[in-house]
């Protein structure tokens, strides 16, 4: 199959919903992520990307998430509240690869079914869309995220060194993973199977 860019459209989950996001949404965005926690293990930079005031988390969202080239997506409970914000990106048709990534949370949601929903519906759109390795990452210092991409089911590939720049200055070492569409169905399983729990 070759790949095809996955359309913008809202995915339905039975306890969230993914709905496409735009910079008109930073505001409310900037709610739910307004908190220090967030970017203690690495989100948008690291702490000193923390951004206290709406004007500069807009200002920075708009470049941050580049609404296009990216399916941002806003992750929203059954009653609209957002909760978060996950990505579906960098997509090299070519070689039918894609990114979820740039994934934050309110903390109160932290540990439930939210992320494991969210990457359920955004893994399904990507590969039956044709892509063929999606690519999950992390600051190599950040354990929780690390650890929720693995108990996703992604494969550990290894760490590239001196990737990025954090928002102090330091370079960031980044921790990649990636499944495969061959691994899909087992993937899909064990995520279902966590949120039948």
């Amino acid at each position: 199959m070759t790949a095809l860019q996955p359309p913008p459209i809202a995915l339905e989950g039975r306890q969230i919903r993914l709905v496409p996001l735009h910079a008109d949404d930073l505001p409310e965005l900037f709610e739910a992520l307004n908190d220090p926690r967030v970017y203690a293990g690495g989100w948008g930079g690291g702490p000193a990307g923390y951004h206290s005031t709406v004007d500069s988390f807009v200002a920075y969202g708009a470049t941050y998430f580049a609404f296009d080239r990216n399916i941002v997506y806003g992750v929203r409970t059954p009653d609209g509240t957002l909760v978060g914000t996950s990505t579906l990106g960098d997509f090299d048709l070519d070689a039918e690869h894609a990114h979820i990534g740039w994934t934050a949370y309110t903390p109160s949601v932290w540990g439930t079914a939210v992320n494991p929903e969210a990457k359920l519906l955004m893994l399904g759109h990507a590969f039956d869309h044709g892509i063929g390795r999606v690519k999950l990452q992390a600051d190599e210092r950040n354990a929780r995220s690390r650890a929720a991409i693995a108990k996703l089911g992604a494969q550990f590939e290894g760490i590239v060194r001196r990737d990025r720049l954090r928002a102090d200055g330091s370079w960031r070492d980044t921790a990649v993973y990636s499944i495969l569409v061959d691994e899909w169905p087992a993937v899909k399983a064990g995520l279902e199977a966590r949120l039948a729990r």
